[in-house]
């Protein structure tokens, strides 16, 4: 009999005893009341008349499975996301909701289409961050009282229809035809720039002009061709129109 109470003791004993993790906090209910919070440690709780919650304190996320939402612009498109999340308030988080994780990721998908609904589709393609700033906003006013705390809120994945992408992708590539043709434009331009700055240089210039014929002619000889006809300035020749011709045999 003394060996039986001796094991109904140790029982008692051992079940009494509690070790809360450091990243956690221990709910304590003792007959169904709130009697306090439980720090990260070795705790001793009352056998039948008391319960112990562990609630995670740690940084944890909800995935926000893809939604369905048409956009102000009436395009469909699937959006996803993750919220960041963190218990501040151990109380609330098991005395205010049956399920705060639920909640909140319930309360998220929602708010991630009351948002995207409001917005144009070119908005939501360019101003993600700021998207997924009012998410994080609304979502953190509703679930304070959860005693949860937003910490942040990630638009992930923006799917949109076949038929929107090949338009998409057509604009894309007419943007890029119509800014090579910019380009060349001004290629062309700064190209005739030198030109006519290099012309006016040579005109202003003494005997430039003449120079410059002279080493024109020079590359041409090194041509193969077998006739060149040349018409020379008459400052160089001394008459109005001079014609040399220059001979040369091919493949020398």
């Amino acid at each position: 009999m003394g060996y039986f109470i001796a094991i109904l003791v140790a029982v008692i004993v051992l079940s009494s005893l509690k070790v809360v993790n450091q990243y956690e906090r221990g709910v304590v209910l003792t007959l169904g009341k709130f009697t306090g919070i439980r720090q990260p440690g070795l705790r001793i709780i009352i056998p039948v008349l008391q319960r112990i919650i562990m609630i995670d304190t740690r940084v944890n996320t909800i995935d926000i499975p893809k939604q369905e939402v048409i956009t102000k612009d009436n395009v469909t498109v699937n959006v996803d996301a993750v919220v960041y999340f963190r218990v501040k308030d151990s109380e609330k988080a098991v005395l205010e909701v049956a399920n705060y994780v639920y909640a909140s990721s319930q309360f998220a998908q929602a708010a991630l289409r009351d948002v995207t609904g409001n917005v144009d589709l070119d908005d939501l393609l360019s101003k993600r961050e700021s998207v997924s700033q009012q998410i994080e906003e609304i979502v953190d006013a509703e679930t304070e009282k959860w005693g949860i705390d937003i910490e942040n809120v990630k638009i992930q994945n923006i799917e949109l229809p076949g038929d929107m992408k090949r338009a998409m992708a057509r604009q894309a590539e007419a943007e890029r035809d119509r800014r090579a043709v910019v380009i060349d434009a001004e290629g062309e331009r700064q190209a005739a720039k030198g030109i006519s700055d290099a012309a006016d240089i040579l005109s202003k210039a003494k005997s430039g002009m003449n120079i410059r014929t002279l080493q024109t002619l020079e590359r041409i000889s090194d041509s193969s061709s077998q006739k060149t006809l040349v018409v020379l300035p008459s400052e160089m020749t001394g008459t109005t129109i001079a014609e040399a011709i220059t001979m040369s045999e091919a493949n020398k």
